[in-house]
């Protein structure tokens, strides 16, 4: 399991749809998850300290579990289907450990608010994890054609990954690393 941050939350301008972008705190290795305009918003508005008059879902869902004495612990983008990730929510409630599936979205947003690690399971980034060369193209270490820079990622893979590849050519990765600790 891999240990992530937020790196950024980008909006793709070619259909404006959202990612949010993590990072892994060991390595180089970035995680790009669609994500919906609400639940993007939501995680903004957190990591921006923007205060909401009226507690947004997020906020209700953590107010509920600490409410019924529990305690968001972590949560772990847990695996990735057909281009779909999963995630679950790690909440302890009377000294036992519970596990509740989430959409990756609402677990990031409840996650800032918590402020409680995010993980990845290994397989999820060996499926959909990207390492960046000197140029901003996405690598895969371990698959491709052997380069200076490490693995060129093949067609195959890019296909596979099919969801991502054409946000993923939209977005200026040129300053992906260059926010860390910012604000998206």
């Amino acid at each position: 399991m891999h240990e992530m941050v937020i790196d950024s939350i980008r909006v793709s301008l070619q259909n404006y749809q959202r990612v949010v972008i993590l990072k892994d705190k060991g390595s180089d290795r970035y995680l790009p998850i669609w994500i919906g305009p609400a639940e993007a918003d939501a995680i903004a508005v957190k990591l921006q300290g923007v205060s909401v008059p009226r507690p947004l879902t997020h906020d209700l869902l953590g107010a509920i579990i600490s409410t019924l004495k529990g305690r968001l612990t972590h949560i772990e983008v847990s695996d990735l289907q057909n281009d779909t990730f999963y995630a679950k929510l790690g909440i302890q409630v009377n000294g036992s450990s519970v596990e509740v599936d989430s959409r990756p979205s609402d677990a990031i947003a409840l996650a800032v608010r918590a402020q409680v690690p995010i993980y990845v399971a290994d397989e999820v980034l060996e499926k959909a994890g990207i390492t960046l060369d000197e140029t901003g193209k996405p690598v895969q270490p371990g698959e491709g054609e052997e380069t200076e820079g490490g693995k060129e990622v093949k067609e195959e893979e890019l296909k596979r990954m099919s969801a991502f590849t054409d946000f993923i050519k939209t977005l200026d990765l040129e300053d992906l690393g260059k926010g860390q600790g910012q604000n998206p």
